[in-house]
């Protein structure tokens, strides 16, 4: 499913920001909003020097459906590159579809029907990157920091950010000043939809870049779960 892995890389690109949460007065500054963007735009530069495996499974009823596991890499045009390392069913998952051309066309059209849903679940959760200057700087002059939280995050969370009653939370590590965690509460042609991702930040570089993340839409019993590792510097 190549649509998986466009859903993933829209998740993987959700807010990664650095920012610090002291004082509520920076979130209506413009400069603030242009610095984010910047830091931002450098951010996603140097993933440009990396490879990494993105690892992809599909889950509906709580079963696994589908795993896929890529070696991602952009191309030197900007464009991402995916090389398949496997692309199988989950053990007792059909594979193949099944023989026969009536069963083999209901199969088509309920792989079409997942693709069309998933691609449109990541054109909505996209929105959520606040790809601009003026959505960031929207989302911060209407948003709430809270914290310390437990485990020595602070916050800013906001609702009614791209539709009325969903809520965008963002989590930050004060001392490093990087994103550890983003969860969007929204819905998707009329059903809850819940998203979770938590960011991790390789030492030496700085690349900050989302470690492990999963959207669910339970009344579809669905769950997409994306997991980026093994991130080298490539050699030129």
């Amino acid at each position: 499913m190549k649509t998986l892995s466009q859903l993933v890389l829209a998740i993987a690109a959700l807010i990664c920001v650095q920012t610090g949460f002291a004082q509520s007065s920076p979130y209506a500054s413009a400069d603030r909003a242009v610095q984010i963007s910047e830091t931002r735009r450098a951010n996603a530069a140097l993933m440009h020097h990396f490879t990494w495996n993105s690892r992809v499974e599909v889950l509906v009823d709580g079963q696994v459906k589908d795993i896929r596991i890529e070696q991602v890499q952009y191309g030197p045009f900007g464009q991402l590159q995916h090389n398949l390392l496997n692309d199988q069913p989950a053990q007792g998952a059909p594979g193949i579809l099944p023989f026969g051309f009536l069963r083999r066309a209901i199969a088509e059209q309920q792989k079409q029907q997942m693709e069309t849903f998933l691609q449109g679940l990541k054109q909505m959760l996209q929105q959520y990157t606040l790809p601009t200057t003026g959505k960031i700087l929207d989302f911060m002059a209407s948003a709430t920091p809270a914290g310390p939280n437990a485990y020595g995050l602070y916050t800013l969370s906001g609702n009614n950010v791209v539709q009325p009653g969903d809520n965008l939370t963002i989590a930050v590590d004060p001392w490093t000043r990087h994103v550890r965690r983003v969860t969007v509460s929204t819905t998707f042609q009329g059903d809850a939809v819940q998203l979770d991702a938590t960011f991790q930040t390789l030492h030496q570089s700085g690349l900050n870049y989302c470690a492990f993340a999963e959207a669910t839409v339970p009344a579809k019993q669905l769950s997409v779960q994306m997991q980026n590792y093994n991130y080298a510097r490539l050699a030129y």
